[in-house]
C-alpha cells in the first residue's frame, strides 16, 4: 500500500464524525493526528516553522523517509498538507541540481 493510501486512510479515521473533510487536506485535533503520525509511520518532528501569529507549518519524518506536513492553528486543531517518501534520502540527493 502506498504511502499517499496510507495517508488518506489515516485522514479517514481522524475526521469520522467530523464535518466533511475538504479535498485539498485534512483537519482534526492535533493531538490525534500528532499520535497517529507515531503510531501508524512512526514519525516524529523535525522541524516547524511560523506561517503567521495563529498558525504554524510543522514537519514529521520517519527513519524511513516517509514525511508529512502539518498546518496548526493556536486552538489545537491540524491539517495535513502533504506527505510523502525519500525525505533526505540518497535518491533526493542525487536529483538535486548540482549534487
Amino acid at each position: 500500500m502506498t504511502r499517499f493510501l496510507m495517508a488518506t486512510i489515516l485522514a479517514a479515521t481522524l475526521t469520522v464524525g467530523a464535518a466533511p473533510a475538504s479535498a485539498a487536506a485534512q483537519c482534526a485535533a492535533r493531538a490525534d493526528i500528532i499520535k497517529a503520525l507515531g503510531d501508524k509511520f512512526h514519525e516524529t518532528e523535525a522541524g516547524r516553522g511560523l506561517i503567521n501569529p495563529n498558525v504554524v507549518l510543522e514537519i514529521f519524518v520517519s527513519d524511513q523517509g516517509s514525511w508529512t506536513v502539518l498546518a496548526s492553528d493556536t486552538k489545537g486543531q491540524s491539517c495535513v498538507l502533504s506527505v510523502g517518501e525519500g525525505w533526505d534520502s540518497p535518491t533526493i540527493r542525487a536529483a538535486m541540481p548540482g549534487a
